[in-house]
């Protein structure tokens, strides 16, 4: 007996649930092969500033977090990741094409990037910070801090690993993210979505839109409650005006040819979006 095929509508991820485009809108994802895989989503402006408000509500918790609470956090979402492991490669074999061999190892490296950046949580500030050498009884000492919400533009040619590689390293430090999956290739991001809705991560520190970057990311870049902008995925477009954009409300920006390659694991990666606080204190009795 044949069965009936039951299309899936892929929805977006903000602030821990899964909520429809306030627009109403979806666009077809098709296989490599031209074939349909899926309906998803097509984000708007109104639903870029529903996943900016739940990424700023959720700044406090996850930064007041301890650092090895946070490396906890992310290691799970490895472990879950592991469980899944078949659905995604299949995923990707669909979407990008390639053999099952090749779709296998991007998310076996989407495995490990979790695990290294989870690894780093408790450890990368005793290497961005330090205690500074003064003239006088004091200890002055530097301490790295997370920039708040940063809005990232994913790999576009990535379905995977590279959202992992440019999500992960930014939650490090507690910062939350706002994160357009790649237009081409956004089911993977979506099934990850799902995997954080299952994990520790608390709700609003990851969401998840689907849609045009071009449309989504002026409205991020001018987005007066967001921090700090990765465009690491923003290559093919206009990215000149979205840093001009980004200026006008004193945003950190990352573009897409710093040298800063979202495919290498890197601490720079982590401390592109931390800041620096400085400490003064006396010594002895006071």
């Amino acid at each position: 007996m044949t069965r009936l095929a039951v299309p899936k509508t892929y929805k977006l991820y903000i602030g821990g649930a899964f909520p429809r485009s306030e627009s109403g809108r979806t666009y077809e994802v098709v296989s490599a092969k031209g074939a349909f895989l899926a309906n998803a989503a097509q984000a708007s402006r109104k639903d870029a500033r529903d996943a900016v408000v739940a990424a700023r509500a959720a700044v406090g918790g996850w930064s007041g977090a301890t650092a090895y609470n946070r490396g906890q956090v992310l290691y799970r979402i490895a472990e879950l990741l592991e469980g899944r492991r078949a659905q995604f490669v299949a995923e990707i074999v669909d979407a990008e094409g390639v053999s099952a061999a090749a779709a296998t190892a991007q998310v076996d490296a989407a495995i490990d990037r979790w695990v290294w950046y989870a690894g780093w949580a408790d450890k990368y500030a005793q290497v961005a910070g330090n205690a500074n050498p003064v003239s006088g009884p004091y200890f002055n000492i530097s301490v790295p801090e997370p920039t708040g919400v940063v809005a990232i533009i994913a790999p576009q040619d990535s379905s995977l690993l590279g959202l992992v590689s440019a999500v992960a390293p930014a939650l490090v430090s507690g910062n939350t993210v706002v994160v357009v999956a790649s237009e081409r290739l956004p089911l993977s991001a979506i099934s990850l979505s799902e995997v954080l809705a299952t994990s520790d991560v608390p709700k609003g520190v990851v969401n998840v839109l689907t849609g045009s970057p071009a449309e989504i990311a002026p409205w991020l870049a001018s987005h007066q409650d967001v921090n700090a902008l990765d465009l690491v995925g923003a290559g093919a477009l206009d990215w000149i005006d979205l840093q001009i954009a980004a200026a006008d409300t004193l945003k950190r920006v990352l573009p897409p040819e710093n040298g800063l390659d979202a495919a290498a694991p890197s601490l720079d990666r982590i401390t592109a979006f931390v800041e620096t606080k400085t400490v003064w204190h006396t010594k002895g009795l006071i």
